[in-house]
C-alpha cells in the first residue's frame, strides 16, 4: 500500500492553517472537476484532491494523520503503526465519494471505507455543483497616508498595488483619519479595495474631528491694546482681530475655515504672547520701569 502525502497534493505546507487548505482544495476542485476537465488524468487528480481534503480539513483526522510523521515520502510502502486501527478507524467513515473505491486504499486503511455524503452516486461526483467551491468575493484593507491639504482641498493620488499595478485614488473633500475610500472591484479576486486614511502630521495644524488647530504669536502690547494680525488658514492667510487686553491661551473661532463638511469644521487659534528679550541695559531699564509702573500687578493669582 502506498502512502500519500496529502499535503502535497493540495500544494500547502504542513503547517497550513485551515483556511489555506480549503482555498487550495477549491482550487484544485475548478481545475480538475471532470465535467469541466476531460484531459487525461483530471478525474484521478479530482479524487486525489478530494481524499487530502477529506482528512486535512477534518481536525481530527488531520491529528491522526499527523502522528505518522513528516518523514513518509508520497508512493512509499506504507503499513500502518500497531494499533491504529483500534484507536482511529473506529467510526472513521468519510464525508466524500460514496462508495466504490474512490478513496484509496491508503485512506481506507487509516480511516474506514468511505460511505455516503455529498458526493454519492455511481460515479462519486455527479452531484457535485463547481459554483460550490467558488471562493467568496473578499474585500481587501489597506491604509493610504493623506496631507491635510488634500483632505481640505481633494485630490487625486496614484497608488501602486501588488505586481505592479497602479491605481488612480479620488481623495474626497473633508475625508477624516480612520475613514476609509471604497475601490470597488480593485482587490484581488474581484472584491472591493478598502483604503484606510491616514492624516499626515502638519508643521502648522492639528485635526480634532473636523476642527483645525493652530497658535498665533503676539507681542504684549498686541495682546494689551487689541490688534490685527494674519493667520494662516488651509484656504490661505486672513486676518484675525485681537481684542485689547487678551491673555495667552485664549481660544479665537474662525468659523467654517476647517474641513469640508456638513457642517464644516472651524479654525481654532490660540492666543501665545512672546516678550522681547532685555537684550541691553536700556531694555532692562524699560523693563524695570514696568515693574514699578505695575506694581500692584499680580500674574500668578
Amino acid at each position: 500500500m502506498e502512502y500519500k502525502d496529502y499535503y502535497k497534493i493540495l500544494g500547502v505546507s504542513r503547517d497550513a492553517p485551515a483556511e489555506d487548505i480549503k482555498r487550495a482544495y477549491r482550487k484544485l476542485a475548478r481545475q480538475f472537476h471532470p465535467d469541466k476537465n476531460k484531459a487525461k488524468g483530471a478525474e484521478d487528480r479530482f479524487k486525489e484532491a478530494n481524499e487530502a481534503n477529506e482528512v486535512l480539513s477534518d481536525a481530527k483526522k488531520r491529528k491522526a494523520y499527523d502522528q505518522l510523521g513528516a518523514n513518509w515520502k508520497a508512493g512509499q510502502n506504507f503499513t500502518p503503526p500497531p494499533g491504529w486501527e483500534t484507536h482511529f478507524t473506529r467510526g472513521g467513515g468519510a464525508r466524500g465519494f460514496g462508495a466504490g473505491g474512490d478513496f484509496s486504499d491508503f485512506f481506507s486503511t487509516l480511516f474506514g471505507g468511505a460511505g455516503g455524503g455529498p458526493f454519492g452516486g455511481p460515479r462519486g461526483f455527479q452531484n457535485f455543483d463547481p459554483r460550490d467551491f467558488e471562493a467568496p468575493r473578499q474585500d481587501q484593507r489597506a491604509s493610504i497616508a493623506i496631507a491635510l491639504e488634500d483632505s481640505f482641498n481633494g485630490a487625486q493620488r496614484a497608488i501602486t498595488l501588488g505586481r505592479g499595478r497602479d491605481l488612480n485614488v479620488r481623495i474626497p473633500k473633508g475625508v477624516t483619519t480612520g475613514q476609509t475610500i471604497r475601490l470597488a472591484g480593485q482587490a484581488q479576486g474581484g472584491g472591493d479595495l478598502l483604503l484606510e486614511v491616514q492624516i499626515a502630521p502638519h508643521p502648522d495644524f492639528h485635526l480634532e474631528g473636523r476642527d483645525v488647530h493652530s497658535s498665533v504669536a503676539l507681542a504684549p502690547w498686541e495682546a494689551a491694546l487689541g490688534a490685527r494680525v494674519p493667520v494662516k488658514t488651509l484656504g490661505g492667510a486672513v486676518e484675525l482681530s485681537i481684542p485689547e487686553g487678551s491673555q495667552a491661551g485664549r481660544r479665537m473661532r474662525l468659523k467654517g475655515r476647517g474641513l469640508p463638511g456638513t457642517p464644516a469644521g472651524d479654525q481654532i487659534v490660540t492666543l501665545e504672547i512672546v516678550t522681547p528679550p532685555a537684550a541691553d541695559a536700556a531694555d532692562r531699564s524699560f523693563y524695570g520701569e514696568m515693574q514699578r509702573r505695575f506694581e500692584g500687578f499680580k500674574p500668578r493669582d
